[in-house]
């Protein structure tokens, strides 16, 4: 490599740095290097683009548009070599490799480690990142190529997309087993109306699902609680302070526990949240992301699974 291009491979790293923390000395910390260093490398990559990268915002500093195009690609760039140097690891019979998810709360409570522990009985040197976000958030990291796979339900747009698994589950009305409702087979949301709920924030792909049956009624919902968490929820359920709704993934221990009853909501109006794993559909997986991906779509369709989430709720496979 010449000098020029250990100078720009160098300032690509300085630039990664700084746009994942967000300021030079956060950025100096990472690599390890005298902040100034950092600076004079940024500078100079702006002065080479000839356009700046980053905007002051207050203590710290934010992409420019430019910066947020230059990222994207470097991104790219740097999980595609990753994924080669995947690849010859295995070749080399060395059994290593990354894989990179993200995933929405509800999936990672209890399915995905899981999953994972199991997969590592298998693969032990697999090394395997994992982000949460919001389902929308799933996607993008997905199309940037910060994520591998992602974990998402009811997906906005699958553009570019591939989807490796797909199941539909019924929301469901969650409460303690002692709730004066939890005998019913199902639920309308009139009924849980009578009693204090919880509400998934707007943005989430569950409140979407209910919006349709919620604007019909809007005068009569005073939620006791909204939020984007649904752990809070459902532990808010278990503990007999409001109703909350969620489909069973991420309840699947205390349903078995006996802590939470969880009775599918009857009304037309909302549909089924719809539980998929994505991957960028151009993008060639690795040979450790290929083995996660049978490992996982075979784990996804193992009968106990299946058995466990059908108990509670009423659920389909398209």
């Amino acid at each position: 490599m010449n000098g020029d291009k250990a100078m720009l491979a160098t300032a690509y790293r300085y630039f990664l740095a700084v746009a994942e923390v967000g300021s030079i000395r956060g950025a100096s910390d990472e690599l390890n290097v005298a902040a100034s260093a950092v600076n004079r490398q940024i500078l100079q990559l702006e002065a080479a683009l000839g356009i700046p990268l980053f905007e002051r915002a207050g203590r710290g500093l934010r992409l420019s548009e430019a910066g947020r195009v230059l990222g994207s690609h470097l991104r790219r760039a740097v999980g595609d070599y990753q994924g080669v140097i995947s690849e010859l690891d295995a070749l080399r019979g060395l059994q290593r490799g990354k894989v990179s998810l993200a995933t929405v709360e509800s999936v990672s409570v209890s399915l995905l480690p899981e999953i994972l522990a199991a997969f590592w009985e298998t693969l032990p040197g697999i090394e395997v990142s994992a982000r949460i976000a919001s389902s929308d958030a799933v996607t993008q990291l997905v199309r940037s190529r910060e994520a591998d796979l992602g974990f998402t339900f009811n997906p906005p747009s699958l553009d570019g997309l591939e989807v490796i698994y797909e199941r539909a589950f019924t929301i469901s009305a969650l409460m303690s087993a002692g709730h004066p409702l939890a005998g019913r087979p199902s639920l309308s949301l009139d009924d849980c109306l009578a009693y204090p709920i919880a509400l998934p924030a707007r943005g989430l792909s569950l409140r979407t699902a209910l919006e349709p049956a919620l604007a019909a009624k809007a005068e009569a919902i005073r939620p006791r609680l909204e939020s984007n968490s649904l752990r809070i929820m459902a532990s808010l359920a278990c503990h007999e302070a409001c109703i909350a709704f969620q489909t069973v993934v991420g309840i699947e221990r205390e349903l078995a526990a006996e802590d939470l009853v969880a009775l599918p909501l009857s009304d037309p109006e909302i549909e089924p949240d719809r539980l998929m794993v994505i991957h960028e559909a151009r993008r060639e997986p690795n040979l450790a992301v290929a083995g996660f991906i049978e490992f996982l779509v075979t784990r996804l369709n193992d009968r106990k699974l299946r058995t466990i989430w059908s108990k509670h709720a009423v659920c389909r496979r398209n």
